[in-house]
């Protein structure tokens, strides 16, 4: 068989690599399947009058991230979002040394790190439990055009079985993403996210195409929002994968009779760090007043908040875009320490070329990791206001938006990444012929 051929044929020839790839794809058809059963008592056409005059706010943008399962009020409408807040902050609690009891946990090695696991999950579903009820509450009292009810029966057993059923699907999509992470391949949580977003593709581009027919928009200009898609999709790509290299110099020593050392390498340094965490990050904060207004939504201030984190709103984009930067920044200073690396260099005999080990060294790094931050940081600003831009000029459907692309290229890279690291383990050939992938995504829970 050629190798050209044989390069996806051997996904499938290895049974272990096979048994992994098919329960990815056995648990994301069983994500997709609950995303698609409704909670009962529920309006339809009500609901898909909300979702349709709210499409270009953070509602909208919350349905992506469920895949669409939030635009039916299916079982399955938290989706992991509450995972991912409450893994985010821990990990951010952690890194930071705030509560002693979980920085002791942090450094207990592979125990410390299940009991973190295990308040994760604690801490998740009260989140779930909190967010659900705001989310009924809000699908009761929402105005709807033509003043129709979206739940048919408001009554408390309704609120209970609702609150329940939400809840409980948020713990059953954290537990069929850390299924397929154990047993899978690549990090099943950003595949749950990948494959809500790339389920919503055929209905953005059949838009696409309605827009052309109804001569909304020019072929001209859909070749030019095509060619912006793939010039983003290459900028991801780039901005993923980039590294910026140390040069590292190891001194030799003498252990025993053996002489080690004396080799040259380099410390990479990926230009974003955080990758999409920050973005989810800031899109959690600016959606903890939502949550809350959510429980009376038709006051005056609950309409106000509803206002001001309507996407297009320049306020609304700026404070976005300065907590994007913040939490790039904030998570560098938890998940990467110059001072330690520095110590462990000195440690090994390592120093770079020109700059004393120890704290010079350390200051070095931190300089070098300050300023590629603030590119990679400006560069994540601009991917995610890209979709209000391109939507109030040019009215592309949200799809077509730099955080879904870069939730979509990331996760892609470290899929394919990990099967060629099997493949390239039992001495076949790559997926990518000649290409290196060296792409990768945040591991919720583990970040």
């Amino acid at each position: 068989m050629e190798p050209q051929q044989s390069a996806l044929a051997n996904l499938f020839n290895i049974p272990e690599l096979r048994k992994r790839v098919l329960y990815v794809m056995g648990a994301l058809a069983v994500f997709r399947i609950g995303a698609a059963i409704p909670i009962p008592g529920i309006n339809s056409e009500a609901l898909r009058s909300i979702f349709q005059s709210h499409s270009n706010g953070l509602l909208g943008f919350l349905d992506v991230f469920s895949g669409g399962a939030l635009g039916r009020f299916s079982i399955l409408s938290m989706g992991v979002m509450p995972y991912i807040n409450a893994s985010i902050i821990m990990s951010l609690v952690t890194g930071a040394h705030v509560i002693p009891y979980l920085d002791h946990l942090s450094k207990e090695g592979e125990l410390g790190r299940k009991k973190i696991n295990q308040i994760t999950r604690v801490f998740a579903l009260g989140l779930a439990a909190f967010q659900s009820f705001g989310l009924t509450m809000a699908m009761s009292h929402l105005p709807v055009p033509g003043n129709l009810p979206v739940v048919i029966d408001p009554s408390p057993m309704f609120y209970f079985v609702t609150v329940l059923t939400l809840t409980t699907g948020t713990m059953f999509v954290m537990w069929l993403g850390e299924q397929m992470t154990e047993r899978g391949i690549g990090n099943g949580i950003s595949l749950i996210i990948f494959a809500g977003i790339v389920d919503r593709m055929p209905s953005a581009l059949m838009n696409m195409i309605k827009l052309v027919q109804l001569e909304e928009i020019s072929i001209l200009l859909l070749l030019f929002i095509m060619i912006m898609v793939f010039a983003v999709m290459a900028g991801v790509v780039w901005v993923e994968t980039a590294q910026r290299k140390i040069p590292v110099q190891y001194a030799k020593r003498m252990v025993g009779r053996k002489m080690y050392g004396g080799a040259s390498s380099f410390l990479p340094i990926k230009i974003d760090q955080s990758g999409v965490i920050a973005v989810i990050f800031a899109v959690a904060l600016l959606t903890m007043p939502l949550t809350v207004a959510q429980f009376n939504p038709n006051a005056p201030w609950a309409q106000a908040i509803a206002n001001f984190v309507s996407r297009g709103n320049w306020l609304y984009e700026i404070i976005y875009a300065f907590l994007i930067v913040f939490f790039c920044y904030f998570y560098n200073s938890v998940s990467f320490n110059p001072k330690e690396l520095s110590e462990n260099m000195k440690k090994w005999g390592g120093f770079v070329p020109g700059i004393r080990p120890g704290e010079p060294t350390a200051e070095y790094i931190e300089w070098i990791l300050n300023r590629i931050t603030l590119g990679g940081a400006l560069f994540v600003v601009c991917i995610a206001i890209l979709p209000d831009i391109m939507r109030q000029q040019f009215n592309v459907p949200f799809y077509f938006g730099g955080t879904s692309l870069l939730i979509v290229v990331g996760v892609a890279l470290d899929t394919i990444g990990q099967l060629e690291a099997h493949l390239i383990m039992r001495n076949y050939e790559p997926m990518i012929k000649g290409a290196k992938i060296k792409g990768r995504w945040f591991n919720v829970g583990n970040a």
